[in-house]
């Protein structure tokens, strides 16, 4: 099992109809700063929890829609660039 501390659902959140539930394992460390956090702005751990996943998957999908989108541009060899910038004095 590893180390760390669980999620437990301490308070409801008006969604909690919606939600699964699911353990996860924390490093002491950052189950520390996730309590401080909840109890410095009045928030539940899972929401939190739920919070970051939520920006990290988007920031994902936002990532890679710009692949998708620069999937047609030109490439260029990482030797001509190099290079282009000792020539111009920037390396």
């Amino acid at each position: 099992m590893p180390v760390g501390r669980r999620i437990s659902h301490t308070r409801r959140s008006p969604r909690a109809f919606a939600t699964s539930r699911t353990t996860v394992y924390l490093d002491p460390g950052l189950h520390r700063a996730l309590k401080v956090k909840a109890a410095s702005t009045d928030r539940g751990l899972s929401e939190l929890v739920n919070e970051a996943v939520r920006l990290a998957l988007r920031e994902d999908a936002l990532d890679l829609e710009a692949i998708r989108r620069r999937a047609q541009e030109p490439t260029r060899a990482f030797e001509r660039i190099l290079a282009d910038l000792k020539r111009d004095r920037l390396l």
